[in-house]
This record gives structure tokens, C-alpha cells and sequence, in this order.
């Protein structure tokens, strides 16, 4: 199994591979290629291109949430790609907004126009998409969600309420004796999604990869940073985060977890048997 990724907020190689507020991976694997999620426009596959990878070919893409850096390359990939089908959650499509600091709210989802297109196939709670590939959402919060949330909001009428994340959804892959768990932003907390995965497939993931939604933490998150670290530590996972994590509370789950965490930059690409900078 290999995953490349294509686009994330830094690059490992900034003279070659662009960066950008968003997130999408390339994944080989069980014979299947997939693309999951698209960054927020096309620099995924200008990215794609000077790596060597051909989109093409992928025969399943898939769209973590419905936010725009995300899903912001659907028509890309469209005009790329005339084969694999487009899973998303149902709800994806939603009215998402985000609220920034002049107060407002401003638009954070996804191209509406793509939400009746033939390729687009919508998801509910779980998905088997081949042997050893499944979708799963749905995930309760027992751990507490990640404090960034509350300035995310679907709008409901006339009305903001703050985005319950109903339409994430996350990816295992199971090849041989690996189970990997791939993660867009864990809007609704990386400790709820690793308990539900481990609930449903009694057993934990042997190694997770994408973001944890937790950029605005600082030292003086410490006590909560602290506990996810521990929750994390105990899973015996190694785990690729990247995007939203953050860089500073990235750093202080690093002095935790050490060699368990690592940091998924663009270019990189990972046989899980080492990596390596593109």
C-alpha cells in the first residue's frame, strides 16, 4: 500500500509541490487506486502531475466532509477523470459557513451545481466499496469535539446552528494484517472516531492518517492537548496528521507521543515500511 499526498497546508518540497489550506491523498492499494478529497481548487492535480501520478486512472474518489478545501477540485476531477464514481455523505451538500473575525458568516461548503451529477454517489452511515474498503460515519462524542467546531455552522432556515459534522466520513482500509484509517479533519473528534473504529472492528487501526481540527490550541491547552496525546498513545496506532492539526499543537502531542506521530507534508509519499520526500 502507498499514499502520496498530494496537497496539504506545507510541502516537503516547495520547489516542486505546491501548498495550500487544504488536503488530498493518493492511495494504492488492493489493486485500486483513490483519491480522497481534493483540496480546494486544482493544485491537487497540478501537484498530481509533477508526481508523477496519473488521476486518470483512479477508480474511486471520495470527499471527506462537505467543506470547500476539500472538495474544491469536484470539477477537476471531473474534467480529469471519466470513470470513478464520487462518494460523499448525503448531507455534504449542505449550507456550511464558517465565522470569521469580522463576525460574519461565510460560505465554507461545497459547488452546488455538482450536487445532482451522475458521478456523485451519496453515503449513509457505512459503505463497503470493495474487499478491504469501507466508508464509515456517524460517530458519537464521548470524548469531546474539537473546540474549532463552534465557529463552523449550517444554516437552517434563517438560522446559524453549530455544524454538527453528520456528514463526515472516514475510510479503512484493511490489507493484509494492516488496518488504516484515513481521516479528512475529524470535525467530530479524533478520540470519538478511533472509539467507534475500535467498537465496530474490535481492534484498533495499525496506523491513521489526516487531520485532527485542532489549529487555535495553544500552550495553554496543555491539560486537553495532554489528554488527547494520552488517548492516542494508548491505541499503540502510528499516526501521519497533517492540514488542520496545527503546528504548535502538533509540536506539543509530538513531545508525547515521539516516534508514534509524525507530520504528512505535501510531496511525501509512504509504503508504511518508511517514507520518503518526493
Amino acid at each position: 500500500m502507498t499514499i502520496t499526498v498530494l496537497v496539504e497546508n506545507t510541502s516537503a518540497c516547495p520547489n516542486r509541490i505546491g501548498a495550500q489550506h487544504g488536503l488530498s491523498l493518493y492511495i494504492e492499494t488492493l489493486g485500486k487506486k483513490i483519491l480522497f478529497d481534493m483540496g480546494s481548487d486544482d493544485l491537487f492535480a497540478r501537484n498530481a502531475q509533477e508526481l508523477g501520478v496519473d488521476l486518470a486512472e483512479v477508480d474511486y474518489a471520495i470527499i471527506s466532509h462537505g467543506h470547500w478545501d476539500h472538495g474544491g477540485g469536484i470539477e477537476t476531477f471531473l474534467s480529469l477523470n471519466e470513470k470513478a464514481p464520487i462518494y460523499i455523505r448525503r448531507t455534504a451538500f449542505g449550507p456550511y459557513y464558517s465565522q470569521r473575525e469580522d463576525g460574519g458568516h461565510h460560505w465554507a461548503g461545497l459547488d452546488q451545481s455538482f450536487k445532482a451529477h451522475e458521478r456523485i454517489i451519496f453515503t449513509d452511515s457505512s459503505l463497503t466499496l470493495a474487499d478491504g474498503l469501507t466508508l464509515f460515519g456517524d460517530v458519537a462524542d464521548l470524548h469531546g469535539l474539537p473546540r474549532g467546531n463552534k465557529t463552523l455552522f449550517e444554516k437552517i432556515g434563517d438560522a446559524y446552528a453549530v455544524d454538527s459534522f453528520g456528514h463526515e466520513q472516514y475510510l479503512l482500509i484493511e490489507e493484509g494484517e494492516q488496518a488504516i484509517l484515513i481521516t479528512g479533519c475529524s470535525h467530530r473528534g479524533i478520540a470519538n472516531i478511533l472509539h467507534a473504529f475500535e467498537q465496530r472492528w474490535k481492534r484498533r487501526p495499525s496506523v491513521v492518517l489526516g487531520g485532527f481540527h485542532l489549529m487555535g490550541y495553544t500552550k495553554a491547552d496543555a491539560d486537553e492537548l495532554g489528554r488527547i496525546a494520552s488517548y492516542l498513545q494508548d491505541t499503540g496506532s502510528t499516526f501521519y496528521t497533517c492540514h488542520c492539526t496545527g503546528e504548535e499543537p502538533y509540536q506539543h502531542l509530538k513531545e508525547i507521543l515521539g516516534v508514534q506521530l509524525h507530520w504528512a507534508s505535501g510531496g511525501q509519499h509512504y509504503t508504511f515500511e518508511g517514507e520518503s520526500s518526493l
